[in-house]
């Protein structure tokens, strides 16, 4: 009788993240961005919804000091934002 499940057959492979590594923010650059964003977080129950402004910034922090790749925002989900923001700019 073998009704033993062989596992063997399938193996795990691991593969790169998507976006490739994200260094670790070692000397606090955008620590106080990375704190805003928390502080929205718990104070909208964790709904990131309504805290996307401020994970915009931190974004753009990390990217403006090398901790990430440079990506556009539109590519990371924030194209509404930025559509936003640009119409802000033009009635003032």
């Amino acid at each position: 009788m073998s009704t033993a499940m062989n596992f063997s057959s399938k193996t795990f492979t691991p593969r790169p993240p998507d976006k490739g590594a994200f260094p670790l923010d070692h000397f606090g650059e955008c620590s106080a961005f990375k704190e805003r964003f928390m502080e929205c977080l718990r104070r909208s129950g964790y709904e990131s919804a309504a805290c996307r402004q401020r994970a915009m910034a931190y974004l753009e922090c990390r990217m403006d000091r090398q901790l990430m790749a440079n990506e556009p925002l539109e590519k990371l989900g924030f194209k509404d934002l930025i559509n936003e923001k640009s119409e802000e700019k033009r009635e003032k």
